[in-house]
């Protein structure tokens, strides 16, 4: 069985910083793929960012030059750094991941975490 868990949602002011982990764990023999969504009250979940296991990277037009996504591949986590936070990016933030477990390759989602910036 395998779980991803986020941590490092929270409460806060624009302008502000936050940083978000995500840690694979359970029958894991490698992962590919790994990512950060996230979806607004009344909006489709969009991706925010997203991380080959290579390291090449992209990510959401809106969050462009503000986000910075990384990941520790011997730890099995994806981060998620986020600067100069505004209110339009309040949402649930869902991690994701394109893994090889003992059924072969799925993808996998976290629970999620909630993101709040006030203005």
């Amino acid at each position: 069985q395998v779980h991803l868990v986020e941590s490092g949602g929270g409460l806060v002011q624009a302008g502000g910083s936050l940083r978000l982990s995500c840690v694979a764990s359970g029958s894991i023999f490698s992962i590919n793929n790994m990512g950060w969504y996230r979806q607004a009250p009344g909006k489709e979940r969009a991706l925010v960012a997203r991380i080959t296991s290579g390291g090449s990277t992209n990510y959401g037009d809106s969050v462009k030059g503000r986000f910075t996504i990384s990941r520790d591949n011997a730890k099995n986590t994806v981060y998620l750094q986020m600067n100069s936070l505004k209110p339009e990016d309040t949402a649930v933030y869902y991690c994701n991941a394109l893994l090889n477990d003992s059924g072969g390759w799925r993808v996998y989602w976290g629970q999620g975490t909630h993101i709040t910036v006030s203005s």
